[in-house]
């Protein structure tokens, strides 16, 4: 749970929790890291960049073995292409709780 803030500067308080596998440098990791900043998204971010546990459980958790992977309320939503999908078709918003 945390507070996204929009462009506008309105704060809500978020009803979700967000967790994001991630490596460091990887080009679609960091295009999701922009899109949750400017949502003002709070989010919860494990690097499995050096890690194979972590990256067997992002596996498993997840059902796919690519970065980044993002839960929202533990539910595996997918990539960064699968979360700029929703935040335009206005569902990214509903499933934060905002």
């Amino acid at each position: 749970m945390g507070i996204c803030q929009f462009a506008s500067g309105q704060s809500v308080k978020m009803s979700a929790e967000v967790i994001m596998y991630s490596t460091r440098f990887c080009p679609y990791c960091m295009r999701a890291r922009r899109l949750l900043k400017a949502k003002g998204v709070e989010y919860r971010e494990i690097s499995v960049g050096s890690d194979r546990d972590l990256w067997a459980e992002m596996e498993q958790r997840s059902g796919r073995n690519t970065v980044p992977q993002i839960f929202i309320n533990n539910n595996p939503v997918g990539g960064y292409d699968d979360i700029a999908r929703l935040d335009q078709l206005g569902e990214l918003d509903k499933l934060l709780g905002v």
